[in-house]
């Protein structure tokens, strides 16, 4: 049962967010003062193998990262504060449903997860659909392309703050999916963890970008990041 005492995880019978159609794709090129993560060539140096932190096994052609066996993850692991774009498709023909189709996530300081899926026309409990912050809230709305139309999420991330050992303030996103807004200034009640929620720990104030390996296939492209410095 999550905090509110009136949803369980992955309830079913939480209410589907509505189906939005969103505006024609625009893909974001990088800000001067972004840092690129996943540019329009082969580099994949700024990323590493989550386990072992060996290179990257996902293939990648002509800046198309294609999701492969393993987590992986930036290997600049001191992000706190930030903006996101990060653009995906899954795949055109469809297979699976639910959970099944078109599965990963990205992970926000490694620990805080938004849901990447195929979620046209594909039911699903509502906390892990497209852009849930999974097992915690659904979007707003649904704003999901058709299967294999490239897609992006737009994340503006607040890492949480503690006093020593002592949490003052929870994580708290945005995210825009497909330039339509269906989480505004959300807090996380905790970090993702299977079927309950994680309890924060002040390691999660820093941390690193992350993208699943959840056994079905998705490609990436265009990720950049920019470090978010409050105004003197």
């Amino acid at each position: 049962m999550q905090p509110n005492g009136k949803w369980h995880i992955h309830d079913g019978t939480r209410p589907q967010p509505r189906v939005v159609t969103p505006g024609p794709l625009v893909s974001l090129a990088p800000p001067s003062d972004a840092i690129v993560l996943l540019g329009s060539g082969q580099d994949l140096g700024r990323w590493q193998m989550t386990q072992g932190g060996g290179p990257v096994s996902w293939p990648i052609e002509s800046g198309v990262l294609s999701s492969g066996k393993g987590m992986i993850r930036t290997t600049q692991a001191d992000f706190a504060d930030y903006q996101l774009h990060i653009e995906f498709a899954t795949p055109s023909e469809v297979k699976g449903n639910s959970q099944g189709r078109g599965n990963s996530g990205v992970f926000l300081n490694g620990v805080f997860e938004i849901q990447v899926l195929d979620s046209f026309e594909n039911i699903t409990y509502p906390d892990g659909q497209a852009s849930a912050m999974y097992g915690q809230f659904p979007p707003m709305v649904n704003a999901s392309r058709k299967p294999g139309e490239w897609q992006s999420y737009d994340i503006v991330f607040t890492s949480p703050r503690f006093n020593g050992t002592t949490l003052e303030k929870p994580a708290i996103v945005t995210v825009l999916h497909n330039g339509v807004t269906v989480h505004a200034a959300q807090a996380f009640l905790g970090p993702t963890s299977h079927k309950q929620i994680g309890k924060y720990e002040p390691s999660h104030a820093k941390g690193y970008i992350g993208l699943q390996d959840h056994g079905n296939p998705v490609r990436f492209r265009n990720i950049w990041i920019r470090p978010l410095v409050e105004a003197q």
